[in-house]
C-alpha cells in the first residue's frame, strides 16, 4: 500500500512528567497523588517510586538531541502540576516554571515543536486532600493553572492538551483503585470523570479569552470495542463497556450529552451535573488526540483470554491488532464531527536485552510499522490526520508497573542513566527519513518493510 504523508503531517515521539523527570524534591516541587501512591505498600509491582526515574531534570539536553537525531517534529511532553504550582492553588515556582521555560526553548533550539499537556495524572497531592477530581472547586483550579502556564510558554508552544486520558483518572484512579490516587467507587469516578471534562471545557474557553495562539484540545484513551462472540450477552457487553470507554467521553465532548443508556446504566452512581456544564464541556476543539495500543474484546462470561486470537501479545498482556486503529479512526470520523486528530500515543512494551550496545526489538520495529501503515489507510478512507507520536522516547517509570515495562524507543540504564537508541528509534529514524526524500523527490512516501525488502531485491 504504497501511500504519501503529506508534507503537514507531523512525526513525534511522546513523554510524561511524572513518567520520566524525576527530581521529586528538587526546588520546592510539592508531592503528586503519584508521589503518596507510590508509598502505599503493594500499589507498584516492583515497590518503586518515581524520585528519580529517567533523571531528565538533568538530562533534558541531552534527550532532546535525541529527539531531533530522530527526524521528528514534534515533541509530546506534561508539565508536573506541583513542579510549578506545589499547592496547585496560589504561589508558584519560579524554579519549577523556570526549568519547562528552558525545557521549551531548547526544544525550538533543535527545532522540535512543543505540545504540552498539562495534565498527565499528577495532580498535586494538597489538592488531593481536599477532595481532588471529585471536589468541582478542583475545576477552577485547573484553570488558573492553565492560564498560569500559558503566561509563561503560552507563546512558544504549538499545541496545548489539557487532560491525558480522563478515563484512566476516573476509573483506574477512582473506581478501580489501581491507579493513583487508589479510591475506589463507581460514584466518585464518574464525578471525576465530569468534572475533567467540565475543566477541559473551562480551561478552553479561558485560554482562547487570553488570546492564547496555541492549538488547544484533549487526549482519550480509545480502542474498538468488539464481543467476543456474536451470542447476545456478548454483544450487550460489547456495548457497555463501549459506553464506559469511549461513549462516555466523545459524546459529551462533541454532542453535548451523556450517552442516555449509560445514564440508565449508572442510575445513582450518575454525575451531579449543573446548568451550562454540558454547553462549557461541548466548546470547539482544534484537535483531537488519540492513544491506541489495542482493541477490547468483551466477553459476559468473564476476561477474554488474550492468546485465543493467535495473534502476537506485547508485556503488558495487550494483543498487536493495528487494524484495530484503522477501525477506530474510521468510526470516530463517522459519528462524531471531529477536528483533525493525532495518535498522540502508541507503542508497546516488550522485553528488552541490552547486549554489546545494542537493543534488538523486531516485535516494537513491526509493530509501529503496523501501526503507522494502519493511520495511512485510514486516511486513504478520508480520516482527517495531523499527526502521530510514538509513546515513548525513553523507557520510563510505567505507572504501577514501576520499571518492569519497557515502552521506549532508547533504552535507559537506570542505574547509569546511560540511553542506547534501541533498532526500533533506528527504524523510527529512517523511516522518517525515507518520508523526506520520498516527499522531496514527489514519490510514495510510505512502504511497508515487506515492499523495501522487495526494492531492495531481497
Amino acid at each position: 500500500m504504497p501511500f504519501r504523508f503529506p508534507p503537514d503531517f507531523v512525526w513525534g515521539v511522546a513523554t510524561s512528567a511524572f513518567q520520566i523527570e524525576g527530581a521529586a524534591h528538587a526546588d520546592g516541587k510539592g508531592p503528586s497523588i503519584w508521589d503518596r501512591f507510590c508509598a502505599v505498600p503493594g500499589a507498584i509491582a516492583d515497590g518503586s517510586n518515581g524520585d528519580v526515574a529517567c533523571d531528565h531534570v538533568k538530562h533534558w539536553p541531552a534527550d532532546l538531541d535525541i529527539a531531533a537525531s530522530l527526524g521528528v517534529q514534534a515533541y509530546r511532553f506534561s508539565v508536573s502540576w506541583p513542579r510549578v504550582q506545589p499547592s496547585g492553588s496560589g504561589a508558584w515556582s519560579n524554579p519549577g516554571l523556570d526549568f519547562y521555560e528552558r525545557l521549551v526553548d531548547g526544544m525550538l533550539e533543535r527545532g522540535l515543536r512543543p505540545y504540552l499537556t498539562l495534565n498527565h495524572w499528577d495532580l498535586p497531592d494538597a489538592l488531593q486532600s481536599q477532595g481532588g477530581w471529585a471536589n468541582r472547586d478542583t475545576v477552577h483550579r485547573f484553570v488558573e493553572y492553565a492560564l498560569g502556564v500559558n503566561a509563561r510558554l503560552g507563546d512558544r508552544i504549538a499545541a496545548i492538551t489539557t487532560h491525558n486520558e480522563p478515563w484512566v483518572i476516573a476509573t483506574l484512579g477512582h473506581e478501580s483503585g489501581h491507579f493513583a490516587p487508589g479510591v475506589q467507587s463507581r460514584a466518585t469516578a464518574m464525578q471525576v470523570a465530569h468534572h475533567l471534562l467540565l475543566s477541559h471545557g473551562l480551561a478552553l474557553q479561558a485560554l482562547r479569552f487570553e488570546g492564547c495562539a496555541a492549538d488547544l484540545g484533549i487526549v482519550l484513551n480509545l480502542a474498538p470495542v468488539q464481543p467476543a462472540t456474536e451470542a447476545e450477552a456478548d454483544r450487550t457487553a460489547a456495548r457497555l463497556e463501549d459506553g464506559k470507554l469511549l461513549r462516555w467521553y466523545m459524546d459529551p465532548l462533541f454532542l453535548g450529552q451523556y450517552p442516555q443508556d449509560m445514564l440508565a446504566h449508572l442510575g445513582a452512581d450518575c454525575p451531579r451535573v449543573e446548568a451550562g456544564d454540558m454547553d462549557g464541556i461541548a466548546i470547539s476543539m482544534d484537535f483531537l488526540g488519540i492513544n491506541y495500543y489495542s482493541r477490547n474484546v468483551v466477553s459476559a462470561n468473564g476476561p477474554w483470554d488474550v492468546h485465543s486470537s493467535g495473534r502476537p501479545v506485547t508485556a503488558m498482556g495487550w494483543e498487536v491488532y493495528p487494524e484495530g486503529l484503522t477501525e477506530l479512526l474510521l468510526r470516530i470520523h463517522r459519528d462524531y464531527a471531529v477536528p483533525p486528530m493525532y495518535v498522540t500515543e502508541n507503542g508497546s512494551a516488550f522485553v528488552d536485552v541490552l547486549a554489546a550496545g545494542r537493543v534488538h526489538d523486531p516485535e516494537r520495529c513491526r509493530y509501529i510499522e503496523q501501526h503507522i501503515a494502519a493511520v495511512g489507510n485510514a486516511m486513504q478512507q478520508g480520516v482527517p490526520m495531523a499527526g502521530y507520536m510514538v509513546w515513548s522516547l525513553l523507557d520510563n517509570f510505567e505507572w504501577a508497573s514501576g520499571y518492569a515495562k519497557r515502552f521506549g524507543i532508547v533504552h535507559v540504564d537506570y542505574a547509569t542513566q546511560q540511553r542506547t537508541l534501541k533498532d526500533s528509534a533506528l527504524w523510527y529514524r529512517d523511516f522518517l527519513r525515507q518520508q523526506h526524500l520520498q516527499l522531496a523527490q514527489g514519490g510514495p512516501g510510505f512502504h511497508t518493510l515487506e515492499q523495501e525488502a522487495v526494492v531492495a531485491g531481497v
